[in-house]
């Protein structure tokens, strides 16, 4: 078996990726590792508060490492925290690093890239299944899960917040993707068949934050211009 880290958003792409590794027997996943901002204690992108990742990772019995970042770290810095880190991850035994990623091909060939030089091998459980598929086949299971992050340019207020439910599925914008893989939404897992406890917390305030990327950013992806959307809706969830 390989000794494997997932790469772990706190989202259903990431929940569902481990529950299918946790199913194939090549795979031993001993490790979740995610990236937050250190500025405000919270998961990078998709604002969540620190201490329910921390209770996620417990109701899921993983252990949980954690990369801090500043909240205006370049990619740059970002690239050389995160080869320190999975550097790490070699000296410990580490072999494989999943990720949770469905269709977009250059975010696929950067994390290759990345991890190629440094002697992971990334592993891709969702690659080119089918969003609708794949998101109605995560709640028949009985995972749980709310948005805690929307792209404006994408969905409006009343779309964070929200339980992912078929009916939240059906009251999509035909533009945008089921699994919300073009960033569309980003969600909080807080229960599914491989969580030993759901996750309680009450829904604070949804408040609006602009973000401006840096050049570094801008030119991250070589192979295909990225467009930087700069507006989202987030949603504080509150421990309890």
């Amino acid at each position: 078996m390989f000794k494997t880290y997932l790469n772990w958003s706190c989202g259903k792409d990431a929940a569902f990726a481990l529950y299918l590794l946790q199913n194939n027997k090549d795979y031993n996943l001993e490790k979740l590792v995610t990236t937050v901002n250190s500025e405000v204690d919270r998961v990078s992108m998709h604002g969540l508060r620190t201490e329910l990742l921390i209770q996620q990772a417990q109701s899921l019995e993983i252990p949980l490492q954690l990369i801090e970042l500043n909240g205006t770290v370049s990619m740059e810095e970002y690239n050389a925290v995160m080869k320190e880190n999975v550097n790490q991850l070699v000296a410990q035994g580490f072999t494989h690093s999943v990720f949770g990623d469905i269709f977009l091909e250059d975010l696929k060939r950067y994390r290759e890239e990345e991890l190629s030089s440094i002697g992971i091998m990334p592993v891709f459980p969702l690659w080119k299944k089918n969003t609708k598929k794949l998101i109605i086949e995560f709640i028949e299971l009985g995972f749980k899960a709310i948005t805690v992050c929307v792209n404006a340019k994408a969905l409006d207020k009343s779309f964070c917040g929200r339980e992912v439910d078929k009916k939240f599925i059906e009251s999509l914008p035909d533009m945008v993707d089921p699994c919300g893989e073009n960033g569309e939404f980003h969600t909080f897992v807080y229960d599914g068949p491989n969580f030993k406890q759901p996750i309680a917390f009450d829904i604070g305030e949804i408040i609006e934050r602009k973000y401006t990327p840096s050049k570094t950013e801008k030119d991250c992806f070589k192979n295909k211009p990225k467009a930087w959307d700069t507006v989202f809706w987030y949603c504080d969830l509150i421990p309890k």
